[in-house]
């Protein structure tokens, strides 16, 4: 059952919760939240009765750790897909100290956006982590380069009907960059990577509808495989 929540409010600072077991790291993110203008809603160092404490704290994104109290495994993925099964438009963004593929698909699997993971010692500046967190915001997919090339290297490749620029193309878009973003690594036009994505969908058999988002059923069929 999906929890009441709020509509989006877009004339306050975007609120925030943190959930991560160590203290310092914690607070260090809890700073770089207020230095970036974010309310920090709430910071806490389990996930548990997580979707009562964030549906209580009207957040627009949840930043969680994936290996959280009591048991050090996969507590804040569980609590990632729990908060996406009651709120829906809630931005999740998953930190971790390793390549988590199963982990990765998993937050993926229900086709939707407004996901990340990122890897926490390759965040570096304050502008790449809230490009990160507006993105989720926003209902993008942000992925750390490094764990999009775990999971295509880690899996065998039935991508064989794309061509090496296709395949470009559809990294960058794993790693959720726009249509511009992508014409600027690759040096080429933005109707160019246009195509190229129309001819990934069709290799992918992804027809247009109304109720599937193609871009990110690219991406899952991409980190699948």
């Amino acid at each position: 059952m999906t929890a009441a929540y709020p509509e989006p409010v877009t004339d306050r600072p975007l609120r925030i919760v943190l959930v991560e077991d160590s203290v310092l790291l914690r607070e260090g993110l809890v700073r770089l939240f207020d230095e970036a203008g974010y309310a920090t809603a709430g910071a806490w160092g389990d996930a548990s009765d997580i979707v009562e404490r964030v549906t209580d704290a009207a957040a627009d994104v949840a930043v969680l750790d994936v290996r959280l109290p009591p048991g050090f495994r996969d507590e804040g993925i569980r609590a990632a897909i729990a908060l996406r099964a009651a709120l829906p438009r809630l931005g999740i963004l998953v930190l971790s100290q390793y390549v988590e593929g199963v982990y990765a698909r998993e937050l993926l699997a229900d086709g939707g956006g407004g996901i990340g993971y990122l890897l926490k010692d390759r965040v570096t500046s304050l502008d790449e982590f809230t490009d990160a967190v507006e993105r989720v915001r926003d209902g993008g997919t942000v992925l750390d380069p490094l764990v999009v090339r775990g999971l295509l290297a880690a899996r065998p490749d039935p991508l064989a009907a794309l061509t090496p620029r296709e395949r470009d193309v559809l990294e960058l878009m794993a790693e959720g960059r726009s249509n511009g973003a992508i014409a600027q690594r690759l040096f080429i036009g933005v109707g160019a990577v246009e195509k190229n994505i129309s001819a990934i969908f069709a290799k992918l058999g992804l027809e247009e509808s109304a109720t599937e988002h193609r871009r990110v059923l690219a991406v899952l069929a991409f980190l699948q495989h």
